[in-house]
């Protein structure tokens, strides 16, 4: 299946693809945080959005 580059939504919405803009983007904005917030958690989390969302959560106050 080709890629529909007018659909904004990740291909495979369990990860979070840093290597893609639009991705980055994507989930800030859906994970309520910054670029540099999102990378930092991938690098320490991985890149599973579960994992993620659970190392958020226990960041913030």
């Amino acid at each position: 299946m080709s890629d529909n580059l007018h659909s904004r939504g990740p291909q495979d919405r369990s990860r979070i693809n840093l290597h893609e803009k639009w991705e980055v983007q994507y989930w800030s904005k859906e994970l309520g945080v910054s670029e540099e917030e999102l990378e930092q958690a991938v690098k320490t989390a991985g890149n599973s959005v579960n994992a993620v969302r659970e190392h958020l959560s226990g960041t913030r106050h």
